[in-house]
């Protein structure tokens, strides 16, 4: 198949395009590397089936020729990124989401969306299934990325309804794994960057607010199926095995052997205290279940995050991947599209 991929250079859209390659199908990546390195996708660059073109998919998308698959996977992630960037969060779920859509529609593709358990809220059903309909604050700090999200299901779903468009809408949980930004502010990278750097693991609140942490590989398994398959959804995609915030930080120092401590901070305003997916009905319509532990992951993670040193050290990673895609542009200039 033809697949155009947004967000196709971020963390889970450059392990989403390297799958689909390998399986033997033509992928068109987009991207503005907004909070995507050029270093993830350059393993790729040889390829002969991989396509680029750097855009804003909220200001415009061309795909020329046929598609037969749009996987709309372009939005900041990390509560930093959407924090600094409001209403760049805001447009790439609206805007960027319509676009997409219209690419689907023109081409005739089956459309599937990336959504999250944020919009779940701070859940008051525990384990989250895919009827119920959240606990979200629209006027809060993070309210940028959960009504992005909300609203990329809406419209998706119109389009389902009222133009017969073909719509698969996945709700992801948190993900892990390698290409993960050491300081882009999630659990997982955070932890394992302070304990490398044997900084104090910052957890907030009381470590006792749980999450379910899911190994890319195995979400990347999920996301492939749902491409295959004619489910509309919402699906659930993450790892049903619910773990606290405390014991995630143990568990990372004990892997990388830090002495690290451990200090405690409030709270953010709204954060979940409770993250838990029922999968039943990605078992059943997807034959997708989680198979990698996190042990194993976080090891895979871990041995990544130590790959890049260089990286991990920086203040600021952001500016140290930076600083290492200048070489790289003009090779994707070259993979560009007409």
């Amino acid at each position: 198949m033809r697949i155009a991929v947004s967000g196709g250079g971020g963390f889970l859209g450059s392990h989403l395009c390297e799958a689909l390659l390998d399986r033997g199908d033509e992928v068109v990546c987009l991207d503005n590397w907004s909070t995507a390195s050029p270093g993830n996708i350059e393993h790729l660059l040889d390829h002969p089936a991989l396509q680029f073109t750097e855009t804003d998919v909220s200001a415009m998308v061309d795909v020329p020729g046929p598609v037969d698959v749009v996987a709309h996977l372009a939005s900041p992630a990390s509560p930093p990124d959407y924090h600094r960037r409001p209403l760049e969060t805001l447009a790439v779920g609206s805007r960027g989401t319509e676009n997409m859509l219209h690419l689907a529609e023109r081409t005739g593709a089956r459309f599937v969306l990336a959504s999250t358990s944020e919009v779940y809220g701070d859940p008051l059903m525990h384990p989250q299934r895919e009827d119920y309909w959240g606990n979200v604050n629209p006027v809060g700090p993070r309210s940028v990325y959960d009504e992005a999200k909300r609203y990329a299901e809406a419209v998706s779903m119109a389009y389902r309804r009222s133009l017969g468009l073909d719509v698969g809408v996945m709700r992801i949980f948190n993900t892990y794994g390698p290409r993960l930004r050491p300081h882009d502010g999630r659990v997982v990278s955070s932890f394992i960057t302070q304990a490398l750097n044997g900084d104090p693991l910052t957890i907030y609140g009381d470590g006792r607010q749980t999450r379910s942490f899911c190994y890319v590989d195995d979400l990347i398994r999920g996301i492939v199926a749902m491409i295959d398959c004619d489910e509309p959804g919402p699906v659930n995609l993450g790892n049903p095995i619910e773990r606290t915030v405390r014991e995630l930080a143990e568990l990372v120092l004990r892997i990388t052997g830090s002495s690290s401590p451990v200090e405690y901070h409030p709270l953010p305003s709204d954060d979940p205290t409770r993250r838990q997916p029922v999968i039943t009905r990605a078992r059943e319509r997807l034959g997708w279940s989680p198979k990698i532990s996190i042990e194993e992951g976080l090891r895979r993670t871990v041995d990544w995050f130590r790959s890049r040193r260089e990286d991990v050290m920086t203040a600021d990673g952001r500016i140290s991947l930076r600083e290492g895609d200048s070489r790289l542009r003009p090779l994707l200039n070259g993979k560009k599209l007409a």
